[in-house]
């Protein structure tokens, strides 16, 4: 069955359903935020705890998820987070108090913070280079597509039946789907897609592999740049809901859609425009391994103007098609995400690689978190907002910059080679 050229994409659809339960999950929690205050009285800060609780468990195991990755069967692992991630998501509607409801939360953050590793490192095998950054791409839209399904779903179960309905809900979708991975899903060889030709055998302990990351100065800066960009991403993707609940007044499912959906659908068109073009300039310049980043900054600098749009504006209109724009310059960015990494990464070690790395960006993101719930109070959601264009505008320069380096060393060494 694997050796079915049809097979590699239907191992991207079948992900793509994972992943997109993996965020219509997550993003429950972020669009019942009013309901949860009311219900917990919670303030921005208490709300902030909770969603920082997610993120910070999701990065603390992230390099312990690479790790395993690279040792035992990834589709098993794959299987093992979804169901332990969706059975977490039924017990949380259950919870009766706040620090109750922080340790659900946490734990689906652990579930799945073991899914991304083994998924990616799956894609990769099946997916040369000349398909990668397509594959990883489309499989990439379905954070967006089930931030909206998650997003609207949530906000309208929540506003009619209460905010834990959306919990059992998707959670038993997990388990479902989880049976159905078991029969369409087989473990590739690793290195399958490469030119080791699935002949990996050398493993390194968690020590080796945070050296060889921390030694690697392309993997570190791309590192640095998610951070950066994750911070931005959770700022609009947790807080926007509530910020046009507050700010525009609007009724809590069509915050929930409003803040989801604008964003989300643009980024799925960004992301597939920036895989596609990144695979054909990786094809054309012969594979210049810096041709993906490249496509990366051109994202980050074009979606700086909507970024201070977004919270500039007093307008409901202006901010939605503000949301429309950094969405898609978004997804642009996010297209290459891994892709990129996987080009300055040994295969021996694409799993923590991407788990250590996967865990600083949602460092970022929890201490947008703490940031933001503490700021708003201080200085009004709006200039929050506003003012993540400036983090966007400095993370596109070192990305840039990087890319130039990393051309200029793939130039170099093709000329090496026609000597």
């Amino acid at each position: 069955m694997t050796t079915q050229p049809w097979y590699k994409w239907l191992v991207v659809a079948v992900l793509w359903c994972v992943c997109f339960l993996n965020y219509a999950d997550r993003q429950l929690i972020f669009t019942v935020f009013p309901l949860l205050a009311k219900e917990f009285q919670l303030s921005d800060a208490g709300l902030s705890v909770l969603s920082a609780s997610f993120m910070c468990t999701y990065a603390i195991f992230g390099p312990l998820a690479g790790l395993i990755c690279d040792r035992i069967s990834r589709r098993a692992l794959v299987f093992a987070a979804l169901v332990f991630w969706s059975v977490i998501a039924i017990a949380t509607a259950s919870v009766s108090n706040y620090w109750a409801l922080i340790v659900g939360v946490a734990l689906g953050g652990l579930g799945e913070a073991f899914y991304f590793p083994a998924a990616l490192s799956m894609i990769a095998d099946y997916h040369a280079v000349d398909t990668r950054s397509r594959a990883m791409s489309l499989h990439q839209s379905s954070v967006y597509v089930g931030s909206i399904v998650g997003g609207t779903t949530a906000g309208f179960v929540g506003q009619y039946y209460g905010w834990r309905a959306g919990f059992r809900v998707f959670g038993g979708a997990g388990v479902a789907l989880g049976l159905i991975l078991l029969v369409l899903l087989k473990e590739p060889a690793r290195g399958l897609s490469d030119a080791a030709g699935g002949k990996i055998e050398t493993r390194s302990s968690l020590t080796d592999s945070l050296f060889q990351f921390l030694s690697n100065r392309a993997a570190l800066l791309l590192a640095a740049v998610f951070v950066g960009a994750n911070f931005v991403a959770m700022v609009f993707t947790v807080w926007m809901p509530t910020y046009l609940f507050r700010r525009f007044h609007m009724s809590l499912s069509m915050a929930g859609l409003s803040g989801s959906a604008y964003l989300q659908l643009a980024s799925v068109a960004g992301v597939i425009a920036g895989g596609t073009l990144a695979d054909m300039l990786v094809k054309r310049r012969k594979g210049d391994k810096g041709a993906r980043m490249q496509v990366q900054s051109i994202g980050l600098f074009c979606a700086v103007p909507f970024l201070f749009l977004s919270g500039w504006t007093g307008a409901a209109a202006l901010v939605l098609s503000a949301m429309i724009g950094f969405g898609f310059f978004k997804g642009v960015y996010d297209s290459n995400l891994w892709a990129a990494l996987y080009d300055v990464t040994p295969i021996t070690s694409r799993g923590s690689a991407l788990g250590i790395m996967n865990s600083l960006g949602w460092l970022g993101g929890a201490a947008a978190q703490l940031c933001i719930g503490v700021a708003s109070e201080r200085f009004g959601m709006g200039l929050c907002l506003s003012s993540t264009a400036g983090l966007y505008l400095a993370i596109g320069l070192v990305l840039l910059w990087l890319a130039r380096r990393v051309t200029a060393r793939s130039q170099s060494a093709a000329l090496l080679l026609a000597r």
